[in-house]
């Protein structure tokens, strides 16, 4: 068994620095490496309490679970696991105690045996349950971390600090609960257990074994799968009057049946992101369980019948036996006999029947009811489901006004700044350069005949040109036929002459 490491209030871990505590009142203490057994490494908020102490059960070098003891109740308040796996088979059970919670200052840092511990250990049994406090009762030491659920060769479930005080028919079932449940429906909905938190515990009644060992009201457990995207959280409560059955509850309502309402897991368990198809299948697997606790009891109830009578018939005293007995006396009984026999086989066959009537009527009606409820949850999804999409589309249209508004303001502003641009390029312009096209027009106006003149000059010079080209051109054309007529004349004279 490893040593205990673990939170306590006050003068009972006053040498904390030693034994690796802290004060319970602490805000954020936890329990060391057994942190590790807790939903995102943080235990549960609200329970620790004056007289509570923070232990972490070890064995072997290795943390094992978690256990917050209360030193006034000397029953655990909770004990936190992981996945459980079956129990190592043939191991005897040794009941083991904690010596650091009646003498803080030994230096013994592992728990031992109960019969070590009487001579090495002071005070013993002043804050914490020892065997004794049992014996001669009608309770037995119940775990609330049953060994059936551990891996541990060295039995750390074993520890006092994880038992309280259970009849032994209260104690069968609540292990019967755990087995079932653990192993046909927590288990196999959170992939095998790997991230599977547990957490289970046991709420004080006002009635003591003995006076000291407080008996527990109900137990509890809640359990935690930390699956991403199929995570979900279930709770359980099983109180201890005889012939109640486990009950299944959400984890908010076991938190309001606890004292304090605490938070047994941070974020609730990833509650945005629970699978309720795996919650549906675990609800499922809880109704198999109950309805064979039923039956366990019933039979249990119809075996005890037999039993009671021959108890009751055997307190009786004997009837002293008739001296005499009449022949006549004899054949009557004789006669009456089978007809006696007959009546009771058919009492007992009418009695069989109606009860097995009633478990088939009770069965089909808890088949009905479950069906309904089925549809009732299935309706109940749907209508949250589409009024939560009704509700995201209404909460969407302001923000959908407020971007549709913010957009035009956007444009109104562009176009703003494209006239501030304007105006100001417009404002860049030199005066000079307004002036001139200012008076543009007046001078284009003006300018006009000023054109028109030229235009009319330069047409008559370019007619007046055609008219001295084309004079000139005859005329030198008149002056060349002219002169070669003069020539081509005064040779025919000449030689006209030369003839003569």
């Amino acid at each position: 068994m490893g040593p205990a490491r673990w939170l306590a209030l006050g003068s009972l871990l006053a040498l904390g620095a030693q034994l690796e505590g802290r004060l319970v009142g602490e805000e954020g203490a936890g329990f060391g490496e057994c942190d590790q057994f807790f939903y995102a490494g943080t235990p549960p908020e609200g329970l620790a309490a004056e007289g509570h102490v923070k232990i972490c059960q070890r064995s072997a070098g290795t943390a094992r679970f978690a256990t917050l003891y209360s030193t006034e109740d000397r029953i655990p308040v909770y004990s936190a696991f992981r996945a459980p796996r079956p129990a190592p088979a043939g191991a005897e059970p040794r009941w083991l105690v904690e010596p650091q919670i009646d003498d803080p200052n030994s230096n013994l840092e592992e728990v031992i045996n109960e019969a070590d511990a009487i001579t090495t250990v002071d005070s013993l049994g002043s804050k914490q349950a020892l065997t004794t406090d049992y014996l001669d009762s009608d309770y037995q030491r119940g775990q609330l971390y049953p060994f059936s659920l551990s891996n541990d060769l060295h039995m750390a479930t074993f520890a006092l600090t994880n038992a309280a005080p259970m009849t032994q028919t209260f104690q069968e079932r609540w292990y019967m609960n755990l087995n079932s449940l653990m192993d046909r429906a927590l288990t196999p909905q959170c992939g095998g257990g790997n991230d599977l938190y547990i957490v289970t515990g046991a709420v004080p009644s006002d009635v003591k074994v003995k006076d000291k060992v407080t008996i527990p009201k109900f137990v509890w457990l809640a359990a935690c799968c930390a699956l991403p995207g199929e995570g979900w959280a279930m709770g359980f409560v099983k109180h201890t009057t005889d012939g109640d059955v486990i009950e299944d509850v959400m984890v908010k309502e076991l938190e309001k049946l606890l004292p304090s309402n605490p938070q047994l897991f941070q974020n609730n368990c990833g509650e945005t992101e629970q699978d309720t198809e795996k919650m549906k299948k675990i609800l499922e697997m809880v109704n198999q369980v109950q309805d064979e606790e039923r039956m366990v009891q019933s039979k249990e109830t119809t075996s005890a019948l037999p039993s009671t009578r021959s108890k009751r018939s055997a307190l009786q005293p004997p009837e002293a036996p008739e001296e005499r007995s009449s022949f006549l006396g004899n054949l009557v009984g004789f006669i009456a006999t089978p007809f006696i026999k007959l009546s009771q086989l058919i009492c007992y066959l009418v009695v069989g029947i109606l009860k097995n009537t009633v478990y088939i009527l009770w069965y089909v009606t808890k088949q009905v009811i479950n069906g309904i409820e089925s549809c009732l949850y299935h309706l109940g999804s749907a209508t949250v489901s589409y009024f939560l999409a009704i509700g995201e589309e209404l909460a969407s249209i302001p923000w959908k006004v407020l971007k549709v508004i913010v957009k035009i303001i956007r444009a109104i502003l562009r176009i703003l700044c494209c006239l501030l641009k304007v105006v100001c390029r417009i404002l860049g312009i030199p005066v000079r350069v307004l002036v001139d096209v200012a008076t543009f027009p007046v001078y284009t106006m003006g300018a006009i005949p000023i054109v028109c003149k030229d235009i009319a000059v330069g047409l008559g010079g370019a007619i007046s040109l055609l008219f001295d080209t084309a004079f000139g051109t005859m005329g030198g054309l008149f002056q060349v036929v002219f002169s070669v007529f003069k020539r081509i004349g005064y040779k025919v004279t000449f030689e006209n002459s030369g003839e003569l």
